[in-house]
């Protein structure tokens, strides 16, 4: 962690664990890059049981020098800049996360209830550095998550392979009508549910989309040439026409099943 950032990431850790009702908070890996580049923000995930601050308070609690301060509708993320520097806190229900991992634990017939939101909060609460924690809530659930069984992931790999070959009928017929627009859509979609149904089979979470491309790669169990088919996809060679990439699409898709 660069030196900037640590000490903003100490100073709202400061603030915000003198909040009661505040159980952990935890740095996501975005903070890790340097502060110049593009995707830097200090985003922190705040775990709470009970209630918080409301905004007008949190603002002036965060310092004078918060500029641009917003927060959501359900006032669930405050956003805001210190010196230039995108800041987020996400508020989050010690309640609703223990439902949630109790469910994806015990109840494998239930796990179309999170098809849609994914795994992504899941790699959160497994891999954001921790800055405080009250008790050993959060290294429980963590340790839940990173136990869950294989009926969990192989059901979780169903429903994204199952999307995967909705979306490559949809990429084929999208190219036989000569249809941009959902050609563009269909590709990056079957590409994104071809990750997920990678991370599922490999057992990992998914993590941010800036980092799907290289952690995909990195994963242990890959078909094979699957490295040199997903460049050729992501090329913008005018050369590698619609046609040659729904053959790709195939072959990738074909590869992924077999599994």
């Amino acid at each position: 962690m660069k030196y900037k950032t640590k000490l903003l990431a100490e100073r709202f850790t400061s603030v915000l664990s003198q909040w009661q009702g505040v159980e952990c908070v935890s740095l996501n890996e975005a903070a890790r890059e340097d502060t110049l580049d593009p995707y830097f923000a200090l985003i922190l995930d705040v775990f709470y049981a009970g209630s918080i601050p409301d905004a007008a308070e949190r603002c002036s609690l965060f310092g004078e020098d918060v500029a641009a301060f917003e927060t959501s509708g359900r006032a669930d993320k405050d956003r805001f800049l210190i010196g230039g520097l995108p800041v987020r806190l996400e508020y989050k229900s010690i309640q609703q996360i223990q439902t949630l991992v109790s469910l994806v634990s015990t109840s494998a017939e239930s796990l179309w209830l999170i098809k849609d939101s994914g795994t992504y909060g899941f790699y959160r609460l497994t891999q954001g550095e921790l800055l405080f924690y009250r008790t050993d809530w959060i290294k429980e659930i963590q340790k839940q998550l990173l136990t869950l069984d294989s009926s969990f992931w192989a059901q979780m790999r169903y429903n994204y392979q199952s999307k995967m070959e909705h979306l490559l009928n949809d990429l084929g017929a999208a190219f036989l009508q000569e249809d941009d627009f959902n050609y563009l859509i269909s590709s990056a979609l079957f590409v994104k549910t071809a990750c997920l149904t990678l991370f599922c089979i490999n057992h990992r979470f998914e993590p941010s989309h800036r980092a799907y491309y290289k952690q995909t790669l990195e994963l242990p169990i890959l078909p094979e040439a699957f490295r040199a088919q997903l460049l050729t996809f992501l090329r913008g060679d005018p050369e590698i026409t619609h046609e040659r990439k729904y053959a790709i699409a195939q072959c990738m898709a074909r590869n992924i099943v077999a599994l």
